[in-house]
């Protein structure tokens, strides 16, 4: 029986930050052009779609997570015109389009806002959140994300209005139905124009407490804690379910979320099948990873506690509890290679071992720019070459303040800012790295002469082209798509080891991974072993040449990665499929 799944399930999913992709117009701005430019490069890597950061007008405050018309294009990325080429094209390619969308809050310089801030009367004031202050300061002591406090001082009402993160960010009211309606009607515009499916940034804050309480303190805080007043309220659900019946009515229509806070026990109170609401949803399980008790310290990974624990227990839900998106970086995080690979020693080596993992799992795979050639954290940079909004909204905060000093706040930088996963695509080794001739608008990692697209095309055993063959197995082979997945060894503190299986399929697949730098070992199970013999097993990949045969007592370099296929002996049914 042929079981037929929503086309979100089966795709791969490559991420663009479109700032720093690819610059046409050759102002250090990377646009829409340049990802129409690049289809043939994204054919040959195998995705089959593409999922853009936000691309509408903004004043670029946080680039792009400040909208000010949600109807338009922002002008350094291009028009309507080249939007709509984009998207034709890409169809035309078999590709299709998600879209990043920010609907917790808008640009102070959105039109709403700024009728929203002359007057309490105004038409516009109740598509934001407002309160008068206390004791001569804000209406209590939550922060904001970025630093500081979470509610600026609007002089022309006399009140304060929320910011979650910067405070060109008002928050909007969803208990304003007017302001539901509107939010709806840009659903519908994007979807006619031919948008596949949607990403909401943030979109567990949507809801608040209304009565605004101080949150609780530790000693020594300036701040308290805000988080179970504003993350993961009941009534986030109940809008999320709203614009889905009213605005987003397409059958195969892909809705995914961003929510902090959220992990795999609890995902399925948005992603549950019969919740319509979230086709999945993107956790922040793999952010923090290396964290150590201050930014500028790293801590060595504990794999059991941390990739284990998260890819098992994700792969591991039950259908009724949703899908699962596969992921490590993304636009807020640092690069894949430099936070959870070894970037240092086994860059080529974790980079491909991480992805067999992601490419092996249950769930579907979003692959961030540049992951597929190993593009690495900006190690070079100084404080002046950062342009994340936070870095110096926390810079005045932690070391003007003389609570960190200024060296210890560059290495937390050079660990953990986001910025680390936004510098321009590298394409070939010449001056400016075939992104743009002008000077970006974020400087180059400076590895580019040796880290870039058109190195890793001319080998044929790069990190490239390790991606680009996963992809296709992955493809022929839908168990390492929908089967199950089972894990051994759990407790090991190097070796990552589970296989897949499907229901009709004969063929099983058994993973080994040794996430570490060190070289490991390990005695398989018996329940698995007994499996490879009789069984014919086939080693369909690995990150090193010629490993020796697979016998019970594994040993493997350091962040070796293998991927075998065990073929039952048992009879198939050669009409079933999966």
């Amino acid at each position: 029986m042929i079981i037929k799944q929503p086309w979100w399930k089966e795709v791969v999913v490559y991420q663009i930050y479109v700032r720093s992709f690819k610059d046409t117009d050759q102002d250090g701005i990377g646009d829409l052009p340049g990802i129409l430019g690049s289809i043939p490069y994204l054919k040959q890597l195998g995705v089959d779609a593409i999922y853009l950061n936000p691309i509408n007008k903004s004043p670029n405050d946080d680039f792009g997570y400040d909208i000010s018309d949600f109807y338009g294009i922002m002008d350094e990325f291009g028009t309507l015109a080249d939007f709509d080429e984009l998207i034709r094209t890409l169809h035309d390619h078999g590709i299709r389009f998600i879209m990043d969308l920010v609907i917790n809050h808008s640009s102070d310089e959105h039109p709403w806002f700024k009728e929203a801030r002359t007057s309490r009367d105004n038409p516009f004031h109740d598509f934001y959140i407002w309160r008068d202050g206390k004791a001569g300061g804000p209406p209590n002591n939550w922060p904001s994300f970025f630093g500081g406090s979470a509610w600026a001082y609007n002089e022309a009402t006399d009140e304060y209005y929320l910011h979650l993160f910067s405070r060109k960010q008002p928050d909007f009211n969803f208990t304003n139905d007017q302001l539901i309606d509107h939010i709806k009607n840009i659903l519908r515009f994007w979807i006619d124009r031919g948008v596949d499916g949607f990403r909401f940034d943030a979109i567990n804050h949507i809801a608040k407490d209304l009565e605004f309480p101080d949150g609780p303190m530790k000693p020594g805080d300036r701040y308290g804690d805000f988080i179970p007043f504003v993350q993961n309220l009941p009534k986030v659900h109940d809008y999320i379910r709203e614009l889905r019946r009213d605005a987003i009515t397409l059958p195969d229509f892909f809705v995914a979320g961003e929510a902090g806070g959220i992990g795999f026990e609890n995902a399925h109170l948005y992603t549950a099948q019969d919740s319509n609401e979230l086709d999945v949803l993107f956790h922040f399980d793999m952010h923090s990873i290396g964290r150590g008790p201050q930014d500028w310290l790293r801590i060595p990974v504990d794999l059991r506690k941390t990739i284990k624990r998260s890819f098992t227990g994700w792969a591991t839900r039950p259908d009724t509890e949703g899908w699962n998106p596969v992921f490590y970086s993304n636009h807020d995080t640092t690069r894949t290679v430099s936070r959870i690979g070894d970037d240092a020693h086994y860059r080529e080596a974790s980079a491909k071992a991480l992805a067999l993992l992601q490419l092996t799992q249950r769930g579907t795979p979003f692959i961030y720019y540049g992951d597929e050639i190993g593009m690495t954290n900006a190690w070079d940079f100084k404080l002046t070459d950062y342009r994340d909004i936070a870095v110096f909204q926390k810079y005045e905060e932690q070391v003007v303040n003389g609570i960190v000093s200024p060296g210890d706040y560059l290495t937390g930088l050079h660990y953990l800012n986001r910025d680390n996963a936004r510098t321009p695509m590298q394409w070939n080794s010449q001056p400016g790295a075939g992104f743009s001739t002008a000077t970006p608008w974020i400087p180059l990692n400076q590895n580019y002469q040796t880290i870039n697209v058109e190195a890793e095309l001319q080998t044929p055993d790069s990190i490239f082209h390790f991606y680009q063959t996963m992809i296709h197995l992955r493809r022929v082979h839908p168990v390492l798509i929908h089967g199950s997945l089972t894990e051994y060894l759990p407790h090991h503190e190097q070796i990552y080891v589970y296989t897949r299986q499907g229901e009709v399929e004969s063929t099983e697949y058994l993973i080994l991974l040794n996430l570490t730098s060190k070289p490991a070992q390990a005695e398989l199970p018996i329940d698995l072993t007994n499996r490879l013999d009789p069984p014919v097993v086939a080693l369909m990949l690995s990150n090193y040449p010629n490993r020796p045969p697979l016998e019970s007592v594994i040993s493997l370099l350091p962040w070796e990665a293998r991927l075998y296929a065990i073929k039952s002996l048992k009879e198939e049914d050669p009409s079933s499929t999966v």
